[in-house]
C-alpha cells in the first residue's frame, strides 16, 4: 500500500441531509460535538434522483456557516445534463470545491435513467462543464460492487472513474481489512494511484447494519454477525462489542497505511467519537 502513504491521514464525517428544522438543529449539535475532532471536511447525501436536492445544499450551507468544510453528494442516474448543470451551478455559485460524485439509485417508480447510466459519466461531464472548479470524490467497492458482471469488471469501472478525473475516492464500508489490502493491490497493478480512504460503519444497531449491510453488499463476517445476534435487544453489549470491533479494524487500516478514515455517522456523534477517541485523534 506504498502509493497510500503519501500524507498524513486525514478523517471525513458522513450525514444525511435532515427534512425536519428540529433534525437541521441537532445535525448543527453533532457536527459541532464531531468538529473537535478536526475532520478534514463533512458530506452529506443526496436522495435518488437528486430527491433531497434541495435539503442536502441547505445542510451543506449550515455546516459550512458553523464553520465547517462540506462537501455534498451528486448522483447522476435519473439525471438530465441540463439538470446536472444547475445543481453543479448552484454549488458553485455558493462557493462549494468539494463534491462526492456517484452513479446513485433510481428513484422508485421511475423507468428511464436518464441521460446518465455511470458515475464515470458524471465525473467526465463535471470535468467538461467546470474543469478543476471541484474536487471529485467517487465511490469504491473493496468487496465489489453487488452489481457488478466480476470482479475485474469493478476494477475496470473504479478506473474509469479515475481516468474520468476523479481526485479521491471513498469505500463501501466493510469489516475485513484483507479484502481493502487485496483492493488496494489490485489498484496499484491497474496504475490507480489515488488515496482510497477507508469507509467506516460504527455498530449500533445489529438489525439497521444487516439491512444495510443486505442492500449494498456489504459483508459482515460470520463470527460479527452470530456474535450481534446472541445479543439480542442487549444494546450495550451490542455497542460495546461494536466499539472494540470497529476501533480495532481502524488500527489496522491506519498501520497499514490507509490515507484516512470515513465516518458513517448516521447523523449520531456518540459512537464515532468514542472510536476516534480510542484512535487518539
Amino acid at each position: 500500500m506504498q502509493s497510500q502513504k503519501q500524507h498524513p491521514p486525514t478523517y471525513s464525517f458522513e450525514f444525511f441531509p435532515p427534512n425536519t428544522d428540529e433534525g437541521a438543529e441537532k445535525l448543527v449539535i453533532t457536527a459541532r460535538e464531531l468538529a473537535e475532532l478536526k475532520p478534514k471536511f463533512f458530506s452529506v447525501t443526496y436522495g435518488a434522483g437528486g430527491s433531497t436536492q434541495a435539503r442536502t445544499l441547505k445542510a451543506v450551507l449550515d455546516l459550512r456557516a458553523a464553520g465547517h468544510a462540506a462537501a455534498p453528494h451528486v448522483s447522476c442516474i435519473g439525471s438530465t445534463r441540463a439538470g446536472l448543470r444547475d445543481t453543479l451551478q448552484l454549488y458553485k455559485d455558493n462557493k462549494i470545491k468539494h463534491l462526492v460524485a456517484l452513479r446513485g439509485d433510481l428513484p422508485s417508480g421511475t423507468a428511464s435513467a436518464g441521460e446518465f447510466h455511470y458515475a464515470n459519466e458524471l465525473v467526465t461531464f463535471i470535468r467538461q462543464e467546470f474543469g478543476n472548479h471541484f474536487f471529485i470524490e467517487v465511490a469504491a467497492y473493496p468487496e465489489y460492487h453487488p452489481q457488478a458482471k466480476s470482479a475485474l469488471d469493478d476494477l475496470n469501472n473504479f478506473k474509469r472513474k479515475v481516468e474520468a478525473g476523479a481526485d479521491s475516492a471513498i469505500t463501501q464500508y466493510f469489516y475485513n481489512a484483507d479484502g481493502y489490502y487485496h483492493f488496494i493491490e489490485q489498484c496499484e497493478k491497474m496504475g490507480i494511484t489515488i488515496p482510497i480512504v477507508p469507509g467506516i460503519m460504527p455498530i449500533g444497531r445489529f438489525s439497521q447494519l444487516a439491512r444495510f449491510s443486505d442492500a449494498c453488499g456489504a459483508e459482515i463476517p460470520r463470527w460479527i454477525r452470530k456474535k450481534l445476534e446472541g445479543y439480542s435487544d442487549d444494546t450495550d453489549s451490542i455497542r460495546a462489542f461494536g466499539l472494540d470491533v470497529v476501533t480495532r479494524l481502524c488500527e489496522n487500516l491506519l498501520k497499514a497505511g490507509a490515507p484516512g478514515l470515513h465516518f458513517y455517522t448516521m447523523n449520531q456523534s456518540t459512537l464515532t467519537t468514542a472510536i476516534c477517541t480510542r484512535l487518539g485523534l
